[in-house]
Order: structure tokens, then C-alpha cells, then sequence
């Protein structure tokens, strides 16, 4: 039987990054889409419990909700009449790296997932500013590998795959894969005042970071995967 994949994301319906990630799941299962109307990145794990979600369906296997990433996680596992077998989400614009896995939108649909007995695995692509676009068919290619090698493996209850693409020059090999743990470095803290507002500065490219590290690794141009354990 062919799987079944619960595909969604923090950027929106319409992101690039969520077309390719369809892209490389389509030689793997059947992808089912439920993605949020708008970006909500930076969304952490909210849901709705207070106001109605609007699911609205946009062709035979793609809906749309106004709620968040882990909403569309739920919405999609009570309300899609196919059973899903993962739950993939991103591919995020901008890594997700170290403490950036407890703000992330992207990570914690899949982290939902989780909680309801869903393998999954959460994908970001980090994006140097100021320097060449992201090549998201390059993002497919090096991707379509990496969850096949990873969906191929047993699955331990309570956890999920964290993987983050790198920012590489258009014309560079193939990066290496890594698999490594997450770094418990902190992001950055500083703060501008304008008036009686603070307005965050933080370097998020000079960032602490311990050697070895999904950080470490993907700055340094790999492909970083992490186990990550909830319970």
C-alpha cells in the first residue's frame, strides 16, 4: 500500500517551499495537503481552541484552515477521511536549528503529529541573507533521498527528524549528510530602543553553537538531520 503524507507548513499555502517538499514526497506516497491560508513562522506550537477554523478545500488533495500549523496538523487527522502515515512539514524558508525548534511553526506540526502516534519529519532550508535565492529544485534533489533513507527506518514512538538544508554557492557538490544532535545553545539577545519600544537585533548568522551540532553543520554548508525526543 502506497503511503499516506500529511503535508504542511508555517509559511503558507502558497510558499515555494511547501511545493517542493510535494515534489519530493510524490516518488514516495501520496502527499494530502492542509497548509494555513497565511505565514504564521515564529508560531511555535499555538493552536485554536476558542475561535472556529476555516477549512476550506482547494483541490482533491490540498485544504487550506485560517489556524496555525499544529490546527492543520489536527484538523487534517480528525477531518481527512484518507489515515495519514507521516506528518512531513516545511520545506521551511529559514533554518530551524538548535532553540529555534521551540519557536518554529514548522516543527512543532510535526511535533503534533508526534503526539498523536504520527512519524514525521520537519525540513528548513537556511538562507544566508544578502547572498544567491534559494534553488529549491536543487532542495528537491537533495531531499527526495534524505526521506526515503529516513521514512525506510523504524520508527521510535516520541520522537521526529529534524532536517535542515544548507545555503550553498549555485555551482558546489552535492553537501554531505550529517546526522548530529541539536544544539542547546541560546539565540542571541539584544534589543534596540526606539522610544519606550525594543526592537530585536540579534545576529542570527553569528549565533552560539557547539562543534558537531545541527547549527554547526549546516552553517558550515551540510545537511544536518536530528533525532529529536519528545518524551
Amino acid at each position: 500500500m502506497p503511503l499516506n503524507f500529511l503535508l504542511t507548513n508555517d509559511d503558507g499555502i502558497d510558499a515555494a517551499g511547501l511545493a517542493a517538499l510535494r515534489t519530493a514526497a510524490l516518488p514516495l506516497g501520496q502527499p494530502w495537503v492542509v497548509a494555513p491560508e497565511h505565514c504564521h513562522s515564529g508560531c511555535g506550537h499555538q493552536v485554536t481552541t476558542h475561535n472556529p477554523i476555516r477549512f476550506s478545500q482547494q483541490a482533491h488533495d490540498t485544504f487550506t484552515t485560517n489556524g496555525t500549523p499544529a490546527d492543520c496538523v489536527r484538523v487534517a487527522l480528525d477531518r481527512l477521511e484518507t489515515p495519514m502515515d507521516w506528518v512531513l512539514s516545511g520545506i521551511n524558508h529559514g533554518g530551524n536549528l538548535g532553540a529555534d525548534l521551540y519557536m518554529s511553526g514548522t516543527v512543532a506540526a510535526v511535533r503534533e503529529g508526534v503526539l498523536h502516534g504520527k512519524p514525521g519529519i520537519a525540513v528548513s532550508h537556511y538562507h544566508r541573507k544578502g547572498v544567491d535565492p534559494l534553488d529549491w529544485n536543487r532542495a528537491i534533489q537533495w531531499l527526495t533521498p534524505i526521506l526515503g533513507l529516513l521514512i525506510g527506518r523504524p520508527w521510535q514512538p516520541g520522537t521526529f527528524w529534524n532536517v535542515n538544508l544548507p545555503h550553498r554557492p549555485s555551482d558546489s557538490p552535492t553537501p554531505e549528510i550529517i546526522e548530529c544532535p541539536v544544539d542547546p545553545s541560546p539565540l542571541p539577545v539584544s534589543f534596540l530602543a526606539e522610544g519606550n519600544q525594543l526592537v530585536y537585533n540579534g545576529n542570527y548568522h553569528a549565533r552560539p553553537r557547539h562543534p558537531g551540532t545541527d547549527i554547526d553543520n549546516c552553517f558550515s554548508g551540510r545537511i544536518s538531520i536530528s533525532l529529536v525526543r519528545l518524551f
